[in-house]
């Protein structure tokens, strides 16, 4: 498990469809008011994109240390 390795949902582009919380094994995401949240990010697997490549079809997920390594 990873410190710095979580999803992050995009709720501009999320749908509600839980496909990321039925993909996970880790019980990363968790669902409050209908729409996933990342609950337990400590859960998630270094690299894994599991639910952002096999999961979310609507490019809703991306990772925290994918923005950290984002330059202006």
């Amino acid at each position: 498990m990873a410190e710095n390795w979580y999803p992050i949902i995009d709720y501009s582009k999320c749908k509600g469809c839980l496909s990321c919380v039925e993909f996970c094994p880790n019980n990363v995401f968790k669902v409050e008011n209908g729409k996933p949240i990342v609950a337990n990010p400590a859960n998630c697997v270094e690299f894994c994109r599991g639910c952002q490549k096999a999961a979310c079809q609507y490019n809703a997920i991306t990772y925290y240390q994918d923005h950290k390594n984002r330059r202006c």
